[in-house]
């Protein structure tokens, strides 16, 4: 007989950069009917590799599968939209590095090479600075930055590959074939990934659903991940239903 989890699936995690993959430990406490696994990047010392180790993560695991991505997570789940049943993505964009004329959907690839070329001189600096530009001012009164995992060992070499990878890949020419249907959850004061990019993956994806978060920084789903999970759970099951 067929388990809950296997059921309703598994969601494969992929972690924002330079964070521990345990930052979504209580979104998974929260969805216990799910099967839970995540990639490891804090090892992967080439973009070739990173997005190699997702690929037969996700090319590993039986449907239904759901990729869960956050901020550099969201753009390799999307970029892997063609092996998956639905994604589930926080703070994601089809490109995050723009032009100056696009800066309410990302950043200047300037500043991520500004921040490339810090790692080799001070690594802790470009961490904090980073770390810090998460969250908004009203979240961190609420102490929400402090549900935010101590620094995960990801190699300088690891830290430059996620950088790479935010530089160099966009998905746009994909989402015109992504069927799969996707779950957004974007705050709307996010400094690191614009909330200008949801709305044009939104805009771009018939099947995505945006959930809005006011206010909310670049870790949406930190100090709400409860009724995120009850919202993912119901949307999920509505999405399950209709496959049928």
């Amino acid at each position: 007989m067929m388990t809950v989890s296997e059921k309703n699936g598994t969601i494969l995690w992929l972690t924002g950069w330079s964070i521990s993959d345990s930052v979504f430990n209580r979104l998974r406490e929260s969805l216990p009917d799910y099967r839970h696994i995540a990639v490891d990047y804090s090892e992967a010392d080439t973009q070739e590799k990173m997005i190699h180790l997702t690929e037969i993560a996700a090319k590993n695991i039986l449907s239904p599968l759901v990729i869960g991505g956050w901020s550099l997570g969201g753009l390799l789940a999307l970029k892997l939209a063609a092996l998956a049943d639905g994604l589930l993505l926080f703070a994601a964009t089809a490109q995050f590095t723009r032009s100056k004329e696009e800066s309410d959907l990302g950043w200047a690839d300037a500043y991520v090479r500004k921040m490339i070329a810090g790692l080799s001189k001070d690594r802790e600096a470009v961490e904090t600075k980073f770390r810090r530009m998460l969250f908004t001012e009203a979240e961190r009164e609420e102490g929400i930055e402090q549900s935010l995992p101590f620094r995960h060992d990801w190699t300088t070499p690891a830290l430059i590959a996620g950088l790479q990878i935010l530089r160099g890949e966009e998905v746009f020419s994909q989402l015109q074939h992504t069927r799969c249907p996707i779950f957004l959850v974007h705050g709307t004061d996010d400094k690191i990934c614009p909330y200008g990019a949801a709305l044009e993956l939104v805009s771009l994806i018939p099947q995505a659903m945006l959930h809005t978060i006011p206010f909310g920084g670049h870790a949406p789903f930190l100090g709400r991940e409860e009724e995120i999970a009850k919202r993912f759970r119901s949307w999920w099951h509505e999405q399950s239903k209709n496959s049928n």
